[in-house]
């Protein structure tokens, strides 16, 4: 379903940052924000040159740039540095509006960029492939409300709990007062 080096599935669960194409903006974004949850870490979506810079210094996360043809040459080419040179870097999931192919030709995506991501690439218009990833986003979805739900539930519980615990309430057992302490006398010294 992947075209090339990787597949999909393995795409979305691994570092490797990678050029998505075809499809619409939200399905990539859609993909995105998968592969983010899929390692516990936020989204940075880039739109701008200039939040490019900022986002690409975070050692984690996810870094989306919806279309990389919308931004100049110059800051496709701090992508490509922080591909070749940061040791520790966010997965950068760099979207193309049409083909990659296209974009090339038309001179809006640069071919070092290309090459580098090249290996890693999903193709939205693969056959079936968005039948997929429907599926699995429906399935995700169902999971991420079970598990709202279960933390609702056990947030509920404890708040009751506390109430149960509030001073005043009915369940509050009073204090047991201390029994005096017996004294004896003993006989009077002499000193």
């Amino acid at each position: 379903m992947a075209l090339r080096g990787y597949r999909e599935e393995d795409l979305v669960s691994n570092r490797a940052s990678l050029l998505i194409h075809g499809g619409t903006e939200d399905e990539r974004r859609a993909w995105a924000e998968e592969a983010a949850r899929n390692f516990g870490v936020p989204l940075t979506e880039v739109r701008q040159a200039p939040e490019l810079a900022g986002a690409l210094r975070q050692p984690n996360g996810v870094v989306f740039i919806a279309d990389v043809a919308k931004l100049p040459l110059d800051a496709q080419g701090l992508i490509l540095r922080c591909l070749q040179m940061q040791e520790e870097r966010p997965k950068v999931v760099v979207g193309v509006s049409g083909t990659a192919m296209a974009a090339l030709t038309r001179g809006t995506l640069r071919e070092d960029l290309h090459y580098r991501l090249n290996q890693a690439q999903v193709d939205l218009q693969t056959d079936g492939l968005r039948d997929v990833l429907k599926r699995r986003w429906a399935q995700q979805a169902e999971q991420l409300a079970a598990r709202a739900a279960a933390l609702k539930a056990a947030e509920e519980k404890e708040r009751a709990a506390a109430v149960a615990r509030r001073p005043g309430s009915v369940t509050r057992i009073l204090p047991k007062r201390k029994a005096p302490a017996t004294t004896r006398k003993g006989a009077p010294r002499n000193a």
